[in-house]
């Protein structure tokens, strides 16, 4: 590992175009993964083999996290959510190959992660409530809340992306350390816990990205007491 964690190592180049190792590292591990969902997926039955089985109770688990958060059809938050966890897990977890990094221990993949969770909050939020209705939120209680509002969407994905980098990068940096002073054996169980430590963070990534989502659809939404107006006959 760099001792600068905000260094790029190059891996390879396309023509005059530099790729660094966290990118690449990237791409393989979509490949990966995207090779692994058609291999599970491409012979779905009534039956179900164990393989299926594990996954349709990986759905139905993340379907009622997002149900829990979210009212509604979960199937339409499922593939973004379900996306970011087991991608952020993945690369969490790819430390486990010998010469490989997370590429989530660098600062631009979590700011891309956090960004594509910023773009889906607002579209979302569009979505649910038109554009006036979203943007009529961010006066939500009053007014003067507006540049409050507009801020907090920002510092939102902001701290996404600070809480992932930070948690990841620490850990990879103080094991390789302790794999430079003291050898293998040693090590072996801050590992165990950098997995546990990656794993809650692709978890947590995922569940603030569902509320802040969530948030995005209701805050558009009338009011408890906006309703009660709309409804209330006058004498």
């Amino acid at each position: 590992m760099s001792t600068n964690p905000l260094d790029l190592p190059i891996a390879f180049h396309l023509g005059p175009l530099a790729i660094s190792t966290p990118v690449a590292t990237t791409w393989g591990i979509l490949a990966a993964l995207g090779l692994g969902s058609w291999a599970i997926t491409r012979r779905l039955a009534l039956a179900p083999s164990r393989a299926q089985s594990v996954l349709e109770l990986i759905i139905t688990t993340l379907d009622a996290q997002i149900t829990s958060v979210v009212a509604g059809d979960p199937g339409r938050l499922r593939g973004l959510i379900g996306t970011l966890m087991i991608f952020i897990l993945t690369a969490n977890w790819i430390s486990l190959i010998p010469g490989l990094e997370p590429p989530t221990a660098h600062l631009e993949t979590d700011a891309a992660l956090a960004l594509i969770v910023f773009v889906a909050t607002v579209a979302a939020g569009v979505r649910a409530n038109g554009l006036w209705g979203y943007l009529r939120g961010f006066a939500n209680p009053t007014w003067v809340m507006i540049p409050i509002n507009l801020v907090e969407q920002i510092t939102r994905a902001f701290s996404l992306m600070v809480r992932l980098f930070g948690n990841v990068m620490s850990g990879v940096f103080v094991i390789s350390i302790l794999l430079s002073l003291a050898g293998l054996l040693v090590p072996i169980p801050l590992m165990a816990l950098d997995l546990l430590t990656g794993a809650v963070q692709a978890y947590i990534f995922a569940i603030l990205a569902l509320v802040f989502i969530g948030s995005a659809i209701e805050e558009g939404a009338p009011q408890p007491h906006d309703s009660k107006q709309k409804t209330e006959k006058p004498r």
